[in-house]
């Protein structure tokens, strides 16, 4: 069996949507609601950080005015 070192910046943040004080730590830190969070996690099917990270800035470009002015 091979042992691998997983150095610290590449570890993975999970997000437990379970626990309302982690839920809530986290929503703060991404900016949105608990309830927004919550919507995240179900629409990638992950609880990693960075998965919802890049999927709620994708969602905030998306809601823009700007984006919504190219996009039509």
């Amino acid at each position: 069996m091979n042992y691998i070192n997983i150095s610290t910046t590449e570890r993975k943040e999970l997000i437990d949507i379970a626990d309302e004080q982690d839920r809530n730590y986290w929503a703060t830190r991404l900016g949105v609601s608990s309830e927004r969070l919550k919507s995240a996690v179900k629409a990638v099917q992950s609880m990693e950080f960075s998965i919802l990270k890049d999927y709620l800035s994708m969602e905030k470009i998306k809601s823009s005015s700007t984006y919504q002015r190219f996009a039509s």
